[in-house]
């Protein structure tokens, strides 16, 4: 479980010594179940992003509280393995000088995974994500970009995580693979009962995929509401976002 207690977070702004920040995020709180959907949505410069690294452990908050399981997530003894992460650049997430195969193997190799996995294994989190066993000698290079990204969902399926958090992950890709990546959560969120915080401006996507969202603006949370009742807001913000599509 995430428990997220009054997080605020700024960062130094205009010359070095002016000793001014800029506030990014304000008075955070909210709690991520073992099993939910959990979507996180705004414009850019919400603030979304910054949140995101603070629940991985990348940053620290300036104030408040992040715990995971009831321990600091900043502490990577607490977090690992249990957290994955999904990032928007695919591109840049996985090393160029490695093979699917090699990408599948790192994280289980930061978890202290005796041995090297059977090929079985590594087929079957391949299979998981739409990929034959033929992409395992295969270089980022030769992936189109659908595959790139459900090698990095593959990846972030291998420790077995409570929790995996998307950062933007599929708006970079077209639209036809955006769907069949959100499907391919969806039945993953399904058959095998994970947790997901999906962070992203595309309220239409996180709508689709998660239980609840969680609506930000400006580094606060305007509001929080579970997917069935998103006709049912009450801030303008949130109201104004949702004028912006279709559900």
């Amino acid at each position: 479980m995430f428990s997220i207690d009054k997080v605020s977070m700024s960062y130094r702004s205009g010359v070095f010594f002016s000793g001014k920040r800029h506030s990014v995020l304000s008075d955070i709180s909210f709690q991520w179940t073992p099993g939910e959907c959990l979507g996180i949505i705004g414009e850019s410069g919400s603030g979304k992003s910054t949140l995101g690294k603070l629940l991985l452990g990348i940053q620290k908050p300036d104030s408040g509280t992040i715990l995971w399981n009831g321990k600091a997530v900043t502490d990577h003894k607490n977090r690992r393995g249990s957290i994955s992460a999904v990032f928007q650049d695919y591109t840049s997430s996985i090393n160029p000088f490695y093979t699917v195969e090699k990408a599948l193997l790192e994280p289980l190799l930061h978890i202290g995974a005796s041995g090297k996995p059977p090929y079985p294994v590594l087929d079957s989190l391949l299979e998981q994500v739409g990929l034959d066993s033929s992409c395992r000698g295969k270089y980022p290079h030769e992936l189109s970009g659908g595959e790139a990204q459900r090698v990095c969902i593959a990846r972030a399926l291998s420790t077995k995580p409570q929790c995996i958090l998307f950062d933007e992950a599929i708006s970079s890709l077209d639209g036809s693979v955006q769907m069949q990546i959100l499907e391919l959560l969806k039945e993953l969120s399904s058959t095998e009962k994970m947790g997901f915080i999906f962070i992203t401006h595309d309220i239409g996507a996180a709508a689709y995929l998660c239980s609840r969202l969680i609506i930000m603006q400006d580094g606060t949370i305007r509001e929080i509401v579970h997917t069935d009742q998103l006709k049912s807001v009450e801030t303008s913000y949130a109201k104004k976002l949702l004028n912006s599509v279709i559900l």
